[in-house]
């Protein structure tokens, strides 16, 4: 007993531009903001931390200002 007939067996394989891929059109997704700029913001934390000025903000602004630029790289707004 035959189900199918060969064109309509053809029919129902999928040829490979019918499969459903992924498109690589799409822009690539945002990284987190923990998995970028690790070296400046660890420059930062350990300047605020051991900071032995009495206003460790204005002490280490020039590290805080590289880890800003860095993140608004990645467009981020710190």
């Amino acid at each position: 007993l035959r189900l199918f007939t060969t064109a309509s067996a053809a029919s129902l394989a999928a040829t490979p531009a019918q499969v459903a891929t992924p498109s690589t059109d799409a822009a690539p997704a945002k990284p987190k903001p923990c998995c970028v700029c690790k070296e400046e913001k660890a420059k930062r934390d350990d300047c605020m931390l051991f900071s032995k000025s009495d206003d460790p903000q204005k002490d280490c602004q020039s590290t805080i200002d590289q880890y800003r630029s860095c993140m608004a790289g990645f467009g981020f707004k710190v």
